[in-house]
């Protein structure tokens, strides 16, 4: 497939059927992490359900839905961590839950991800079966399960459910839906800052296309859904942070300051290149700076990997954000991990290696990584866990 090639969306009927073995090993994989989970909490007179969703950004989440906006904690250093630096959509779910229903607003957080990493999940296959085949779509689903921090997949986080909505909309322009497009990249933008990697690929991919039939007459109707769907795609990210600049007094830069409170912010990786320097100054931390350096060369390669096997075009520009945004953020280094979540079709290539395996093999591999993974997302969460 081209670079700016679409193609037509199968028929939905059969859609779920051709998804089905992808989702069964997806579900079979998050089962698993969750009943490692429970037991070594367990083990631990701890209560993995607390983990799940009462823990770290879960209650600030939480808060949001619970208080709406205002809410803060100022540290005695003098930083101010205020609600107001989390997307919207995650709480305004948590409450259409609890008013429906007589659960909690944590609980209805665990729900929403519950079904919205199952819905990534999808999006993920559908996304690598139109690029490539049915069996690198399922491949792509189980590496995705298997992430070593793939436990966050089942908390009451935001972000499985970027996930779906950003797989969905790269689905949708590579189908050809533009207004589906932008409508979801509406929504991925009130999720979470890193949207706008969601709106720069329908937006690069819908410019492309218009620089690609420059002389080719196009009915206004299609003409028209592209734009609309260009129109849509920045609504979500740009509403909520001038919404912030009004909350805050601080014009339209004030989610910024919102963000400094927190000690977010875009360096260029500046920090993050010192935090991996400072790993080499004394010997027992040496060896977690190699680490981090193979990470980051492991991030890399599997996105020059990708652009070598000619992904279409919306993925280069959506993985692209994404792993800037994470990569070259001051924000908490443990955090990068779980920022590069999104970033799905960095495992693209991964996943056709193993569809050139025996099954057996890949079998075997896939199976091997999602017993590492649920011991380490059981391990993870008991211990420091994510910020």
């Amino acid at each position: 497939m081209t670079d700016l090639e679409t193609r037509a969306a199968p028929p939905r009927a059969g859609a779920l059927r051709r998804a089905a073995p992808a989702l069964a090993g997806y579900a079979v994989v998050r089962a698993l992490g969750l009943l490692a989970l429970f037991l070594w909490s367990a083990a631990r007179d701890k209560s993995a359900y607390t983990l799940l969703t009462a823990r770290w950004d879960a209650l600030w989440y939480v808060r949001v839905a619970e208080l709406g906006y205002g809410y803060e904690v100022r540290l005695s250093n003098g930083d101010v961590h205020s609600n107001l630096a989390f997307f919207p959509l995650l709480p305004w779910l948590e409450r259409l839950v609890a008013a429906g229903s007589p659960l909690s607003y944590a609980d209805g957080g665990f729900l929403v991800s519950l079904f919205a990493s199952f819905a990534a999940a999808w999006g993920i296959f559908a996304v690598a079966d139109h690029v490539y085949d049915r069996r690198a779509g399922v491949c792509a689903v189980l590496l995705w399960a298997v992430l070593p921090v793939g436990i966050v997949q089942s908390m009451a986080y935001s972000e499985s459910l970027f996930t779906a909505l950003a797989a969905w909309s790269l689905y949708a322009v590579l189908t050809g839906r533009w207004v589906t497009a932008g409508a979801l990249a509406l929504f991925a933008g009130l999720t979470r800052p890193v949207g706008l990697a969601v709106v720069a690929a329908v937006w690069v991919a819908a410019v492309a296309s218009f620089v690609r039939e420059p002389d080719t007459p196009i009915a206004p109707g299609p003409r028209a859904r592209r734009v609309l769907g260009m129109l849509l795609a920045p609504l979500g990210t740009a509403g909520y942070v001038l919404w912030v600049g009004h909350r805050t007094g601080k014009g339209p830069l004030g989610y910024l300051d919102v963000q400094a409170g927190w000690r977010n912010g875009f360096d260029g990786g500046y920090a993050f290149a010192r935090f991996i320097a400072e790993k080499f100054t004394s010997f027992p931390s040496a060896p977690v700076g190699v680490g981090l350096i193979l990470g980051v060369a492991s991030v890399v390669w599997l996105y020059v990997a990708g652009a070598r096997q000619r992904q279409p075009l919306p993925l280069l520009v959506y993985t692209g954000v994404v792993t800037a945004l994470a990569l070259c953020a001051s924000s908490y280094f443990g955090s990068k991990p779980r920022l590069l979540l999104p970033a799905f079709p960095l495992l693209l290539p991964l996943a056709l290696a193993l569809t050139r395996a025996r099954i057996r093999r890949s079998a075997a591999v896939l199976g091997s990584l999602a017993v590492a993974s649920a011991v380490y997302g059981a391990f993870w969460l008991n211990g420091s866990g994510p910020p």
